[in-house]
């Protein structure tokens, strides 16, 4: 039993979320403490005063974002981040982040949804070859 309770806590992964001020202070600490710090921007935009308007971020929030994959690096732990759009996950690789995940929930219905409306009014051709 105690060989597979090790080797089920070398298998886990800690991972915390930076989204506020607070947790943007110490950042350099939490970075050395975890696996991987993942940022939701939003949140953190919202948190630290600068939140994300009509999809732009201001340079304070991308300082703090850069901030969070900084600490993460030189901590040797992972960092991830959420995006909206495929253009913003393709900067978030090029920066070097290891985690992306490339569109929110709301960002993909909204794709999925526009899509679907299109062909249903004529105004896109239906993509062949998408079935179950």
């Amino acid at each position: 039993m105690t060989e597979y309770l090790q080797q089920a806590n070398d298998a886990l992964l800690t991972m915390v979320q930076i989204e506020t001020q607070e947790a943007l202070d110490v950042v350099e600490e939490i970075a050395t403490l975890v696996d991987v710090v993942f940022i939701g921007p939003f949140d953190l935009g919202n948190n630290i005063g600068h939140p994300i308007l009509n999809g732009v971020m201001e340079p304070a929030l991308e300082d703090a974002i850069e901030k969070v994959l900084t600490a993460a690096k030189k901590a040797g732990s992972k960092c991830g981040i959420f995006c909206s759009s495929g253009e913003q996950a393709k900067k978030y690789a090029e920066m070097g982040f290891d985690m992306i995940n490339v569109a929110t929930d709301i960002t993909a219905l909204e794709f999925v949804t526009k899509e679907a409306l299109s062909i249903a009014k004529g105004t896109a051709a239906p993509e062949k070859g998408k079935g179950y």
